[in-house]
């Protein structure tokens, strides 16, 4: 399950991406039933990490850094949220070997992790804030059309 942060960045990045162009913090909270507050700190992240740039003055706010099709669902989950691996030894970026396991080779419970992962990973490393919004007419998400 994702965080309600994670969720929020999200939702705050296709606000972002459906304008294409800068938009005031207030108009994004307001918009997507944010809490301002929290938002801050969510696109405060997503700065940190070239997701995102705020510009101040009169045309200022916060707009995409990088371009909605270079954005994908796994990038932003794995800034605010973390790995993406349901178990510790199945992380690509923060492994760590399970205590109670006696060998990785030998448990069944990893295995079918390890195919949780693996589908996860490629429909989220695959899946864009632009295949977000892109009408289900034109073409829709591109990993779940494959899923299927």
């Amino acid at each position: 399950m994702i965080s309600q942060k994670a969720k929020y960045a999200l939702r705050a990045l296709v606000a972002l991406a459906r304008q294409g162009d800068s938009m005031m913090i207030g108009e994004i909270a307001s918009q997507e039933r944010i809490p301002r507050k929290f938002l801050e700190q969510i696109l405060l992240e997503l700065k940190r990490h070239g997701i995102v740039l705020s510009r101040r003055g009169k045309l200022g706010g916060y707009a995409l850094l990088m371009p909605a099709d270079q954005i994908t669902f796994g990038q932003v989950l794995r800034i605010l949220d973390g790995p993406l691996a349901p178990l510790p030894c199945l992380s690509r970026i923060a492994y760590r070997r399970c205590a109670d396991c006696r060998t990785e080779e030998e448990c069944e419970i990893r295995r079918v992790f390890a195919q949780v992962a693996t589908s996860a990973r490629d429909v989220l490393d695959r899946t864009t804030i632009a295949d977000a919004i892109r009408s289900p007419k034109a073409g829709g998400i591109p990993a779940m059309e494959a899923a299927h």
